[in-house]
């Protein structure tokens, strides 16, 4: 667990460099394209709270905490006029981004290491997948809101 601790650490140490990295990916990417919609504060910003606090996320906060934010995430996204496979292609790049910069600032020296290692790959998929749900989950919401307010959600094909 000590390797856990440290890698999270580490993250939430460099989560300005973790969130510039993501900014720039998310802006190249084909898949991500109508996040231009979404004000890049707005987006860094909801980033840098994740990297910034992932220990909290991780082992703090409840399933609960995890679908309040992110189905804001999913109903902003979705007012903003982001097709909901960018919304999750965007989640998907967040954890690439984190695992990169893993990849290169650390190593496993010592056996015991690995199973910390596995208990966060564990908690950090579980957090990850909440929060596609719970994204996908806001997002739904909004669009029937949008629905019976007699709006037509903005999809771009």
């Amino acid at each position: 667990m000590m390797l856990a601790y440290r890698l999270v650490r580490l993250i939430e140490t460099h989560s300005d460099k973790l969130a510039d990295r993501l900014l720039l990916k998310i802006q190249a990417s084909e898949k991500t394209s109508l996040f231009h919609n979404v004000p890049r504060e707005d987006f860094r910003t909801a980033v840098f709270e994740i990297y910034t606090h992932l220990g909290q996320w991780l082992l703090g906060k409840s399933e609960a905490d995890i679908a309040r934010r992110y189905t804001e995430i999913g109903k902003r996204r979705s007012f903003q006029g982001v097709p909901l496979s960018q919304l999750m292609w965007a989640i998907v790049l967040t954890r690439e981004n984190l695992w990169e910069y893993l990849k290169q600032e650390e190593t496993l020296e010592r056996p015991t290491e690995i199973f910390g290692e596995l208990e966060m790959l564990e908690l950090l998929e579980q957090f990850f997948d909440r929060a596609m749900y719970w994204a996908a989950f806001g997002y739904e919401q909004e669009c029937e809101e949008l629905r019976k307010q007699g709006k037509a959600v903005a999809m771009a094909k």
